[in-house]
Order: C-alpha cells, then structure tokens, then sequence
C-alpha cells in the first residue's frame, strides 16, 4: 500500500517535474530559432517570477502591522486591510505567467498524465490556440479598458474609509493577462516539439 501511495506522489508531480530545467536546458534536436523564443520568454517569465515574489515582504509586514496596532494597542489602520489584498492581487496576477512556466496551474492532471507525450502535446496545442490565446486576448482588452477607467476617472476604493487609488491595481490585471499570453507561445511551442519528437523538452 505505501508503495503504490509513493508512486501516486510521483504520478502527481510529473507535469511539473517536466519543467523543473534551467531556462535554455532544452534538447540537441530541437530547432534553433524554436529553443531561442522559448529559452527567451522562460527566462523573462523567471525574471518576473523572482521580482513579483519580493511584494510577499510588504504584504506580510502590513498584515503584522495590522494584527500588532489593532490587538496591542488598539489603533487598527485603515490602510493595512487594502495593501495587503492588492498585493495579494497582484502577486497572483502578476506571478501567473510564471507559474505556467513550471506547469503549476491547476488542470486535469489525472486524466493527463496518462497518455502518452504526443496525445498530450497535441491536446494542449489545440486548447492553446482554440481557447487560450483567443479567450486571453478579449480578457486583454476587457482589462486594458478596466484599468484605464480607473486612471482616467482617478477611481478610489469604496470598501474602507481609507479609500486608495484603484488605478495601480487594476493596471496589474491587464499587465499578468499579457504575461500569461507571453508564455504561453512558449508553451506552444513545447506542446509542438512534444507532438514531433514524442516527448517533451525536460524529458
């Protein structure tokens, strides 16, 4: 039973263990102008991962802040509740490319991970570009639209009386949209190599 537990944990990992190299840790055999793009954009994606992952500091520092000034000394701030959900926000937003990049988005992988390279990078080849990269591109207009609205209208937040502005936040909705669109090529173009090669690039 442990042992067939053990291989499940394994069986769980796979689809992101694939993606576990070093930027440009790519294959002999892929094509040259094929591994440049995608060791360029999973490069930029880790660059922006390992940035975004600074604003877990100021985020963590308001909500101790908060917790500290509102049960030691009874003075709450009206300001800690909406620094700490806007970094939230905009860690998620912002590190989502990233997170493609090492495969840790949420899918079906018990379906997945039982068919063989090729089904599966013909399969993801197909969502990309039937679903995500149309569907991507209209939430990027939605949002580029969203986030200029609340520039040009010098939008404040409602739910607390510190009402901050909105536009830095929102900007950080269309600016991740772009990210995951970014690498998502990258992403294209892996799923193509697993189709011809039958095997993906970390394997």
């Amino acid at each position: 039973m442990t042992d067939e537990l053990n291989q499940l944990d394994i069986t769980d990992e796979l689809i992101a263990e694939r993606r576990g190299g070093s930027p440009g840790d790519l294959p002999d055999d892929m094509p040259p102008w094929m591994a440049r793009i995608i060791t360029v954009i999973d490069r930029f994606s880790l660059v922006i991962g390992r940035t975004i992952c600074w604003l877990t500091i100021p985020m963590f520092g308001a909500m101790v802040y908060e917790v500290i000034a509102r049960y030691a000394f009874i003075a709450p701030t009206m300001w800690a509740y909406d620094i700490s959900r806007m970094l939230a926000g905009a860690l998620f937003m912002l590190g989502a490319g990233y997170g493609l990049s090492k495969g840790v988005h949420i899918r079906a992988d018990f379906i997945y991970r039982n068919w063989s390279p090729r089904t599966q990078g013909i399969v993801d080849t197909t969502l990309y570009l039937a679903f995500y990269f149309p569907g991507l591109i209209v939430c990027l207009w939605a949002a580029y639209d969203y986030a200029y609205l609340a520039w040009m209208r010098g939008e404040r937040g409602m739910d607390t009386a510190w009402m901050p502005i909105m536009g830095p936040i929102k900007t950080a909705l269309p600016v991740g949209i772009a990210l995951l669109l970014i690498q998502g090529v990258s992403e294209v173009l892996k799923s193509i190599y697993a189709i011809k090669h039958r095997r993906w690039p970390g394997q």
